[in-house]
């Protein structure tokens, strides 16, 4: 199937029985090996576009197809096809890590031999084999998450949908995590990641969409996207304090972020030399610049008005 789209959702809607219409006419396309990010404020129609992605919440009308295969005509078919890892963790803590994996094969009738074979594979993968006889309860947090990833494995998916698998562990936790997804991408798996870490988006993403009150906003290459955007941040380390009155620099924006760190906004066109030799003139040296958040936050910000968690 090299020319199908791994994902194709076509005029996607959903309405809940209480009236809430969560997807209003939702489009789009991921390609086959894309490491994709999907992207919204609480309340946009992430959750149920991935639910209804994931054969767990029925659509109200619309298409998706995976693969070409139609998720609503054929959805054994469908679903063998994807592997779903959610953000909570919802595997069994008193059981083996192999035993998971290997139940987990057993749903979708994967022959136990064959299961165990790739239950092997897996957890070494996830650098988890010398774990597969541990009590999965003395995990830790970072293990648990790869051992997830690991059971989404196992049915061989063509493509996996992870729904905030990072959110709520520490960073390291999370670097680790991201390793491994783009190790599982490098191998042919088309990735879908939704994420309210911006920096993990930016960082690990080719393509993305964002959704907002059901609707997709906007979509498509990560950096053509990031081109449309028309200022620049940085934070200027500086050598001494900051005076109490900054200088003024016609089309910028100057704020102190503390004593001895200057936070500015400039338009993508201006020269940096004439922001240094205004500083310089008014006493300020500066000592090193650095970018002052990610570009992604400012896109997400200014298309829905609403901050995301900076990772």
């Amino acid at each position: 199937m090299p020319n199908l789209p791994a994902l194709e959702i076509t005029d996607l809607r959903k309405t809940y029985d209480n009236g809430v219409e969560a997807l209003k006419g939702v489009s789009l396309r991921v390609e086959p090996g894309d490491f994709y990010a999907l992207l919204g404020p609480n309340g946009a129609g992430k959750s149920t576009l991935i639910g209804i992605t994931s054969s767990l919440v029925n659509k109200s009308a619309g298409e998706v197809k995976v693969f070409g295969v139609d998720l609503h005509a054929n959805r054994s078919e469908a679903m063998r096809l994807v592997g779903l890892v959610p953000q909570e963790i919802n595997f069994n803590m008193f059981e083996q890590p192999l035993d998971i994996l290997v139940n987990y094969a057993g749903f979708y009738g994967i022959e136990r031999a064959e299961a165990l074979v790739r239950a092997e594979q897996e957890l070494k993968k996830a650098q988890l084999w010398d774990k597969a006889r541990k009590m999965s309860r003395t995990l830790s947090g970072g293990m648990k998450r790869r051992l997830m990833i690991a059971r989404a494995m196992m049915t061989r998916p063509k493509l996996l949908i992870l729904d905030e698998p990072t959110a709520g562990v520490d960073i390291e936790i999370r670097r680790g995590m991201w390793k491994t997804l783009k190790e599982v991408n490098a191998a042919g798996t088309t990735v879908i990641l939704t994420t309210h870490y911006l920096e993990e988006a930016e960082s690990l993403c080719r393509n993305l969409a964002i959704i907002d009150k059901g609707r997709i906003i906007e979509q498509g290459p990560m950096k053509t996207l990031l081109a449309k955007l028309d200022v620049e941040g940085f934070l200027l380390d500086i050598d001494g304090d900051l005076p109490a009155t900054l200088p003024t620099i016609e089309g910028a924006t100057l704020l102190a972020e503390d004593a001895h760190t200057l936070d500015i906004e400039m338009p993508r066109e201006m020269d940096l030399n004439r922001v240094f030799a205004a500083l310089a003139a008014a006493g300020i040296r500066v000592r090193s610049m650095r970018t002052k958040s990610n570009r992604l936050e400012e896109l997400f910000v200014r298309l829905t008005g609403q901050p995301e968690k900076a990772a």
